[in-house]
C-alpha cells in the first residue's frame, strides 16, 4: 500500500490550450444557429463547480440528500453484490463529497477521480487521499463523454464506475447511450457501473431544485456566459440575461434556459452576433426516468441491470449494471 504522502499522483490530462478548442466550437455553433444550445459540460469550470456544490446544499435541491442517505444505507450491499476489492473510477466526480461511502464500503486499493476541471478535481483529489491514506488515487483530467485512457496502475484490477447525482439526465437519449457505451470501454467488459437516476415527480417539487430561492442556480447558469467572455474573448452583457428553469413534459425533463432581457449585439471571437428580446439560450437539460426507462437506457448503453435501491418516496434510485458479454443472438 502507499503511503499518505505517496496517495495521490499528479493527475493525467487532456493536452488544452487557453482556450480550448472543443468549448470554442461548441460556443461559436450555439452563437451561429437559430436554436442556441451549449452542452451542460461547459457549465462545470472551476467558478461553476463551486457554484455547483453550493446548489447541492441548498433545501430545495433534494437530489443529493436523498441520493446521499441511500448510498449511506445500501453500499454494503453494492460491495456484497460485485464491487468488494475494485478500483473505482469516478465520472465527474467534482467535490467527491458522496465517494467515501462507495470507499469504505468497496476496500478496494484505487480510486480514479475523473473531471473535467482540473483545479477542482486537484483540490478534491487531494482532500480525500488525506481522509484515504491506504488509498492510492489516480485522478484523471479529462472529457469523460470519450472513451479513456484508465491509469496503469488499475489495467488489470476489476472496476467498479461511480456516476452520482443523476448527471445522466444532463443528456438527451443518444448522448447518454454513448456515454453508457464510453464507460464500458473505458473500463472493460466485467465492469460494473453504480449510476444514480432521477425519478419522474411533480413540477412543484422539481421546479424549485433547479430555481431556488437564493437564486444560486441562477449564479450557476449565468457563469456560463462569464467563462464564455473570459476564455473566448467575448463581451456578453451578462447582466441583460436571466435564468429560467422549465419543466418539458413531453421529454420528461427540467430545461435550463438563459433569456435575453432586450436586444442585443456581441462578439465572441471577433464575429459578431446578435439576440432580441425572449430569446434564450438552452444550457441543460436533466432528464427525469421511471423504472422501465431507466432499464432500457442501461441497456441500450451496454449495460445489464443487476439491482435497484429507491428512497421510501420513489423519488430518486441507485442502480448498480453490470458490462456482460454482448450476445450476438437471442
Amino acid at each position: 500500500m502507499p503511503s499518505s504522502a505517496q496517495a495521490i499522483e499528479a493527475p493525467s490530462t487532456v493536452s488544452r490550450t487557453s482556450a480550448d478548442p472543443a468549448f470554442s466550437a461548441d460556443v461559436l455553433a450555439c452563437f451561429r444557429s437559430p436554436r442556441r444550445a451549449i452542452p451542460a459540460r461547459w457549465l462545470y469550470d472551476l467558478a461553476g463547480s463551486e457554484l455547483f456544490e453550493a446548489i447541492t446544499n441548498l433545501p430545495e435541491y433534494y437530489p443529493t440528500r436523498t441520493e446521499t442517505a441511500l448510498l449511506e444505507r445500501y453500499c454494503g450491499e453494492v460491495a456484497a453484490h460485485g464491487g468488494a476489492g475494485r478500483a473505482v473510477v469516478e465520472f465527474g466526480s467534482g467535490s467527491s463529497v458522496k465517494t467515501p461511502h462507495l470507499l469504505r464500503a468497496v476496500q478496494g486499493e484505487h480510486y480514479v477521480p475523473i473531471d473535467i476541471s482540473g483545479d477542482f478535481l486537484r483540490d478534491s483529489a487531494s482532500a480525500l487521499a488525506a481522509d484515504f491514506p491506504e488509498l492510492a488515487v489516480h485522478p484523471l483530467e479529462g472529457d469523460f463523454m470519450r472513451p479513456l485512457k484508465l491509469p496503469d496502475a488499475v489495467a488489470g484490477v476489476p472496476k467498479l464506475g461511480f456516476f452520482p447525482g443523476s448527471t445522466i439526465g444532463n443528456m438527451v437519449a443518444r448522448s447518454s447511450v454513448d456515454l453508457l457505451r464510453s464507460m464500458r470501454e473505458t473500463m472493460g467488459e466485467g465492469s460494473m457501473l453504480l449510476i444514480g437516476m432521477d425519478r419522474i415527480k411533480s413540477p412543484d417539487i422539481l421546479i424549485p431544485a433547479y430555481d431556488d430561492a437564493q437564486g444560486v442556480t441562477g449564479e450557476f447558469n449565468l457563469n456560463l456566459l462569464r467563462r464564455i467572455n473570459r476564455e473566448l474573448d467575448a463581451d456578453i452583457p451578462v447582466e441583460q440575461f436571466a435564468h429560467v428553469a422549465r419543466w418539458n413534459d413531453s421529454y420528461a425533463r427540467i430545461e435550463m434556459h438563459l433569456e435575453a432581457q432586450a436586444d442585443m449585439t456581441f462578439e465572441v471571437l471577433g464575429e459578431c452576433f446578435s439576440m432580441a428580446r425572449g430569446e434564450t439560450i438552452h444550457t441543460e437539460n436533466s432528464h427525469k426516468y421511471g423504472p422501465r426507462d431507466a432499464r432500457l437506457l442501461l441497456r441500450a448503453g451496454g449495460w445489464t441491470m443487476c439491482h435497484e435501491w429507491t428512497d421510501p418516496d420513489d423519488w430518486f434510485a441507485l442502480i448498480l449494471a453490470e458490462a456482460k458479454p454482448f450476445q450476438t443472438a437471442p
